[in-house]
């Protein structure tokens, strides 16, 4: 007899990765233990929300990763990193943001009307046998072609705009990169905010809250990123909340 498929949405704590995610779940739900399961749809440690997870007959998977998605984000402007999002080494930008608000508009229309999306270079797609994190690390991005992926925007909107200090920002950096176990350059991050803002704590920066929803396989990493090339300056993802996978929500 084929094993029943089951349907568990798990909530993704910020900095874990999907698998310190079900093993969580297994230690509080022992009767789960020896259940196959494959999580539908990854989210990155600086990502939280709905982890939806296929349990039992996991035979079906593909059909479950194509499901749309809608997540709250939010930018952090003026700031650029290697990963899109502040779990990443930290650069400034030579071209602070002006008169946002006036540009709104434009920045929205312009993601909304994207169709295809590079990956990010450091995320887990293989390019000549090699993961492009590796290829990052490794210093070596540069000789290989970022695959692309075509993806649909359906709803984009900004919520608003507020102001933060550079400390506060170093504070929340130190904060969320400490919450992350493993091997992900911790050290070495935390060193580049801490030189990008040592003379700017006092300094204030935006950061733009977003809602969207969109097609299976965006980065919203790579979204922020993208939104910062559109406005000639940097951005990355300061946090990324998933509220949706297709007719899962939170």
């Amino acid at each position: 007899m084929t094993e029943k498929a089951e349907i568990l949405k798990l909530y993704k704590n910020l900095g874990e990765t999907p698998l310190e995610c079900l093993k969580r779940f297994k230690e509080a739900k022992p009767e789960y233990k020896e259940t196959k399961m494959t999580y539908l749809g990854r989210l990155d440690p600086m990502a939280e929300g709905l982890l939806p997870v296929l349990a039992g007959n996991t035979r079906d998977k593909e059909v479950y990763l194509a499901q749309d998605k809608t997540y709250k984000f939010e930018v952090l402007w003026d700031f650029g990193s290697d990963t899109y999002d502040i779990l990443g080494l930290v650069s400034v930008s030579p071209n602070p943001i002006q008169k946002l608000e006036e540009k709104m508009k434009r920045l929205v229309d312009g993601t909304s009307k994207k169709k295809s999306q590079s990956y990010p270079p450091y995320s887990s797609r293989t390019v000549n046998g090699k993961s492009l994190f590796m290829w990052a690390r490794e210093n070596k991005i540069d000789e290989i072609d970022i695959p692309e992926r075509q993806i649909k925007i359906f709803s984009l909107e900004h919520v608003h705009t507020r102001y933060v200090t550079g400390r506060e920002i170093l504070d929340q950096v130190l904060w969320k990169v400490g919450l992350v176990k493993g091997d992900f350059r911790q050290k070495e991050i935390i060193k580049s905010w801490q030189k990008v803002l040592k003379d700017k704590e006092g300094e204030k920066f935006l950061i733009s809250k977003f809602e969207a929803d969109v097609s299976s396989g965006t980065y919203i990493r790579g979204l922020a990123h993208e939104m910062g090339k559109i406005l000639k300056t940097s951005a990355l993802a300061w946090s990324i909340k998933r509220t949706r996978v297709g007719e899962y929500k939170i």
